[in-house]
């Protein structure tokens, strides 16, 4: 489906296009008479009588050609609740014969008038659909007509432009097949992004083995596809201030190697590499609206495969950090591409914070279901912030607990520590309390686990089934609010 948006004077009063109007929560229709023609008001205002003002959205057929629809603003309304109402009117509108809407500005309230951009972002994002290998696919357009004097500023659609690319580029690399966008493609297709102003550097296994990133080339040589580390660096002010750091899990598809996963399902582990698409999503977003703040996004891309030189359980490796790791289970491979990423990136880039996202256990589920993502961390500040600005954006964080006590459950007798707890319990938290030993230098860190959100079987307020692109619009507002 394609979205035009077009700007031009008053057209409310056409026959042969829908309308939306705005009003207040109690549908007081009283101040529509002058934006709709008199036989439509006396319509709705018969009508009305019998509606369900519970309804946050009506609608009323007009004639065959035109509907109005009326949309209910509550006199405190949050940005993300009109994206909501953006997202709920595209589940209504693919529905309409009639592919023309104008959307009528001057109805919006004075307090909320900037409520347009969010509306029409909601109603962007909902719209995403992947049907790339669909033999008949969606040709659908919708062309709105944007009137009256509340229309959102160039600058405003350009973010939510460079937002809604950077969403749904994420999630279309989570949502291509394991045997498309296997690691040597992903890197490829990072480095295309050069194109947008991005440094980007590509790490492949020779140079990998050099630096001594054994645990994350460990997870991939059970596969004929290479594995790589990837850093993309914008460069948003012109000083030279310490970046802001994302890293993320990149396993194209996790077999769970020599220690397989059960058949039944393993086809969705084609998402878990969902952490580094959503550091990719943001860096594209990043460049696309030229944001005033120096970030580095860097991801680990292997393929976890059960190979005949595959990693086998009870191997011992050494870390870039020097540590070393006893390989009890092949299938905890996430947190060993990421060990070497945060020490890389620590050592490299020497950031004010470092973040990580991926799709990192079934235990965060367990806990969250598909409302939260697990948030682990060593700072409070970095914390407090993630939690505001996934509230803001819906895109919610829980934190969860790290401490010392549960060292004993990773420590190894042969290695300085495991892959695995075997004792049980705290699956989530013993796999952040692993990552936290290759935060070697302080540096404040936080760790999303956010299995639970990356893909949705039934879908979300602002997503279709599949692919969520969840941490993308998070991120961002972490840097808009406090970095930029």
């Amino acid at each position: 489906m394609s979205i035009e948006i077009n700007y031009k004077n008053n057209m409310s009063k056409s026959n042969s296009s829908n309308v939306v109007l705005f009003i207040d929560q109690k549908f007081n229709i009283l101040g529509l008479k002058k934006h709709i023609l008199k036989s439509d008001y006396l319509f709705i205002s018969d009508l009305q009588k019998i509606k369900d003002n519970k309804k946050k959205i009506q609608i009323f057929d007009v004639n065959s050609k035109k509907k109005i629809i009326l949309i209910s603003l509550k006199n405190k309304i949050s940005n993300s609740e009109i994206e909501n109402l953006g997202a709920n009117f595209y589940d209504i509108s693919k529905e309409f014969k009639q592919n023309n809407i104008i959307l009528n500005s001057d109805t919006i309230p004075n307090n909320l008038k900037n409520s347009i951009g969010y509306f029409l972002h909601g109603y962007k994002l909902k719209s995403y659909i992947f049907d790339k290998y669909k033999s008949n696919k969606t040709k659908k357009k919708i062309s709105f007509t944007i009137t009256g004097k509340n229309k959102p500023s160039i600058k405003e659609l350009l973010r939510f432009k460079a937002l809604e690319e950077g969403t749904f580029y994420t999630r279309d690399l989570v949502s291509e097949p394991g045997n498309i966008l296997h690691p040597d493609e992903y890197a490829k297709r990072i480095k295309s992004l050069s194109r947008f102003g991005l440094k980007i550097n590509i790490y492949d296994q020779k140079k990998l083995k050099k630096l001594g990133m054994n645990t994350l080339l460990g997870v991939g040589q059970g596969s004929i596809r290479g594995s790589y580390l990837v850093t993309m660096e914008w460069n948003g002010l012109k000083d030279k201030s310490k970046p802001l750091a994302f890293v993320g899990k990149g396993v194209c598809f996790d077999t769970g190697g020599i220690s397989l996963k059960p058949a039944k399902f393993m086809e969705d582990m084609t998402y878990d590499m969902a952490g580094s698409a959503v550091v990719v999503g943001l860096m594209k977003s990043l460049a696309l609206r030229k944001a005033k703040v120096n970030v580095v996004g860097v991801v680990g891309l292997v393929e976890n495969m059960p190979g005949g030189n595959a990693q086998r359980p009870g191997d011992i490796v050494k870390s870039f950090s020097g540590k070393t790791v006893e390989i009890l289970n092949t299938d905890a491979e996430g947190r060993l591409v990421l060990a070497d990423a945060l020490t890389y990136t620590e050592e490299k880039f020497k950031p004010k914070f470092i973040v990580d996202l991926a799709t990192l256990t079934g235990a965060i589920i367990v806990s969250l279901g598909s409302e939260y993502a697990g948030l682990f961390s060593n700072d409070d500040n970095l914390s407090n912030q993630l939690i505001n600005a996934g509230e803001n954006v819906q895109e919610k964080v829980w934190r969860m607990p790290l401490h010392k006590n549960f060292d004993k459950l990773i420590d190894s007798k042969n290695a300085d520590m495991q892959n695995i707890n075997y004792v049980g319990g705290a699956g989530s938290t013993t796999a952040a309390q692993f990552l936290q030993r290759f935060i070697l230098n302080k540096t404040p860190w936080a760790h999303l686990d956010i299995a639970g959100m990356a893909f949705s079987k039934y879908g979300g307020a602002l997503n279709s089934s599949g692919a969520t692109g969840y941490g993308v619009r998070l991120l961002n507002k972490l840097i808009e609010d406090n970095y930029e």
